[in-house]
């Protein structure tokens, strides 16, 4: 009899899975806009120019290249940030001015002790294919030197955004066990060599690390919303009290089909465009788009917490 259980329950949950299966896949297609070029295979990093151009960024092993798009994904140009290097370009993000920003802060081993992050002119201004960077340094005064312990591997780092003349980053968590949280940290936006000063945490998710690892982040251009991106969904911040991101409302927005999502931005107050990086052929390397007033949004409220324990539960 337990056996017979056991067969009639599995003959019912694998038509159940395969109907979650093909409606996660198709969440996430629904919203597809392009495809983008196959030399952006690693794509990390986007951002939307004041003429509402599409420029993006590749991870490590590419050189020091910014790629505008054309709205069918391919490439309309070019530019090399002349002193600069790639060791491992992760986010893009720009300022009230159109300055970027380029983040070149990944620390999968959590052993690079000073990062950096490339501010550039506003490439509208760029006339030419090459440009040169104001270079921003910092380090964590937290981590510890020599080897970091396994349960404090947080100092990965693929998001961050500019706001009110300072650069705010989200770590990616890397913690065994793996506890979820990404830390915020807060530098300053010029050249100048910082410490990371930690104002703030935020749980995310503790099923699979990979799941709820934080991969990127935007920032409206009202600067009233602000959005973290992992590998099945958008988290957005909204009504927080100045630089307090996780003090006001939060919402969960599922993005279906787990992809490798590692790039997000504003086109405008209402609309967020995110990719997903290729995967040997068969998914990602495209582009997606979300209008917040249409999306459906899991709203999760959670009280005022101190700056060093804000997490949504």
């Amino acid at each position: 009899m337990i056996r017979k259980g056991l067969v009639t329950s599995t003959l019912i949950l694998i038509p159940i899975a395969i109907v979650l299966t093909v409606f996660s896949i198709y969440s996430l297609f629904s919203i597809k806009t392009v495809t983008v070029d196959p030399k952006l295979r690693e794509i990390s990093g986007i951002e939307f120019d004041k003429k509402q151009r599409l420029w993006a960024i590749n991870d490590s092993g590419d050189g020091p290249i910014l790629y505008m798009l054309n709205k069918d994904g391919s490439i309309a140009r070019e530019v090399t940030v002349s002193n600069a290097k790639n060791v491992d370009w992760e986010d893009m993000t720009q300022n009230q001015f159109g300055h970027f920003f380029l983040g070149d802060f990944g620390n999968n081993d959590n052993d690079r002790r000073w990062l950096t992050i490339y501010k550039i002119e506003n490439p509208i201004d760029i006339k030419t294919d090459t440009t040169k960077a104001e270079i921003i340094k910092f380090t964590y005064p937290q981590m510890e030197e020599g080897e970091i312990k396994p349960e404090d591997k947080n100092y990965d780092l693929e998001a961050f955004v500019e706001f009110k003349r300072h650069l705010y980053l989200f770590t990616k968590n890397r913690t065994k066990p793996f506890d979820g949280i990404t830390k915020l940290y807060k530098v300053g936006d010029h050249a100048a060599n910082f410490d990371a000063e930690l104002i703030g945490e935020f749980k995310t998710c503790t099923t699979l690390e990979k799941l709820c690892w934080i991969t990127s982040a935007a920032i409206s251009p009202n600067r009233e919303k602000l959005v973290l991106l992992d590998s099945t969904s958008l988290w957005l911040f909204e009504n927080f009290d100045g630089d307090n991101f996780f003090s006001g409302e939060v919402s969960r927005i599922d993005l279906g089909i787990i992809t490798q999502k590692e790039a997000v931005t504003f086109y405008d107050d209402n609309t967020l465009v995110f990719t997903d990086e290729e995967f040997k052929g068969l998914v990602g390397g495209n582009v997606y788009e979300v209008k917040l007033d249409q999306v459906k949004r899991n709203v999760i409220k959670y009280p005022q917490q101190n700056d060093s324990e804000r997490t949504a539960k």
